[in-house]
């Protein structure tokens, strides 16, 4: 039985979190040189996510039994994404409210160096919508999977799986290759996930080596608000979402847990992203529901990130004395409901969206941005396990909604205890 426990991606991945926190902490300059290790692991997973995302959307639309199903899982998808952002953005300010982490800081604003935020503001100037749109549309049909935007992929994608539905659908030759080729997609899936606790030992030993535990006591307060918000948000909202099915979270955490462990370790949800769409759908999801709901929600149902950068904003109001009226609070919440839209689910996104709100608002000075810095990568765990989570209620639910799944089987499959399924998926 142990050795049948020690032999999962689980344990392996808990163990390699663990030692590289204790390496970190102990060998700060030993850690910091194991950053190449979880680069290394993000580069590998970010190589493969639009294989991933092309492979199952196209062969999805292709051979869907309706268009207008399909059209309708869009629309819903894109309507939940709104509605569950737009609560997570509300939720995290009326806790900052509440909580005022930053109003005994008093911060003098003039006397912050800003040379470590130049390069985050600089990415982070606002797009007009006009450049967001026209920024979906690749330049080439290769330059997607070069890129690795997830929205220029989308579109090419659904393109791409149009145009084959007309053309033969499931029964054309080129239906029948790219089901082989996604069945090598996913076969590379498994092996690369094998080296999850390598890249998980890493992100941690580098995280813990150059920030240091003690690094997070001055602003502990606000980490700890933080992390309560996305606790509740996803016990009681998502939790609450998924009762209205008469399913439990809990137990849906367990069955994604090993991708949660990885998150953990990584830093980024992209790192879960082929392993969530596999186990989705071996839960009993559609695949092109799941090919079309989960990676649009990594650019459009970013939960955590939308709780941070409500809490971060309005913290840096508190610490520099900052007075917010209602009214700017409320124009805030409006300009993070379009920049929040797009951010990808890697490390440092949140940042740089953070960034481009307090551009737009002029509200809240972007000096602030130097009293989180530091905290950021600690904080982006959280953002990025919230965000891998709702992603995953998103899909249940809108399948609910559309009728691509049965619930009898969805409950039948978290009730079980689950093997290791990352990479087990039957093409």
């Amino acid at each position: 039985m142990l050795r049948r426990i020690c032999g999962t991606l689980y344990f392996q991945v808990i163990l390699a979190i663990l030692l590289g926190a204790l390496l970190g902490a102990y060998a700060p300059g030993a850690g910091v040189s194991m950053k190449a290790l979880g680069d290394a692991y993000i580069k590998l997973i970010k190589m493969i996510i639009a294989p991933v995302i092309f492979c199952t959307l196209s062969v999805g639309i292709a051979g869907a039994n309706s268009m207008k199903k399909v059209g309708t899982t869009g629309s819903l998808a894109l309507l939940y994404f709104e509605v569950m952002s737009t609560i997570a953005l509300i939720i995290g300010m009326m806790v900052v409210n509440f909580a005022r982490p930053g109003s005994a800081m008093n911060v003098n604003v003039t006397a912050l160096d800003t040379a470590p935020i130049a390069a985050y503001a600089t990415a982070g100037k606002t797009q007009s919508a006009k450049e967001f749109l026209l920024n979906i549309i690749p330049p080439t049909f290769f330059d997607p999977f070069a890129t690795g935007d997830i929205l220029q992929v989308l579109l090419l994608s659904i393109l791409f799986g149009i145009g084959l539905r007309f053309s033969g659908g499931a029964e054309s030759v080129v239906y029948e290759v790219l089901e082989r080729v996604s069945a090598v997609v996913f076969a590379i899936v498994g092996l690369l996930s094998k080296a999850a606790p390598v890249g998980a030992f890493g992100a941690m030993a580098y995280t813990v080596g150059a920030y240091g535990i003690a690094s997070l006591a001055s602003l502990a307060k606000l980490i700890g608000c933080f992390y309560l918000t996305c606790i509740c948000f996803i016990v009681l909202v998502l939790g609450g979402v998924l009762r209205l099915y008469r399913l439990n979270i809990f137990l849906f955490l367990r069955y994604i847990r090993d991708e949660l462990l990885i998150v953990l370790g990584t830093s980024s949800s992209e790192t879960a992203l082929p392993s969530l769409m596999t186990k989705l759908e071996e839960l009993g999801v559609s695949r092109s529901t799941v090919a079309l709901v989960v990676p649009a929600g990594y650019s459009f149902n970013l939960d955590g990130t939308a709780i941070y950068l409500t809490m971060a904003l309005v913290f840096i109001a508190q610490a520099t004395n900052t007075h917010l009226t209602l009214g700017q609070q409320l124009s805030a919440l409006a300009v993070l409901l379009l920049t929040s839209k797009g951010a990808a689910g890697v490390t440092g996104s949140g940042f740089i969206v953070l960034a481009a709100t307090l551009s737009a608002t002029h509200s809240v000075p972007l000096a602030g941005l130097t009293l989180i810095l530091g905290i950021d990568r600690f904080m982006s765990e959280a953002r990025a396990l919230t965000n891998v989570i709702g992603n995953g209620v998103a899909c249940l639910v809108i399948a609910q909604w559309t009728g691509e799944t049965k619930l009898n089987s969805v409950r039948k499959r978290l009730t079980i205890t689950q093997p290791e399924l990352v990479g087990s998926r039957d093409c």
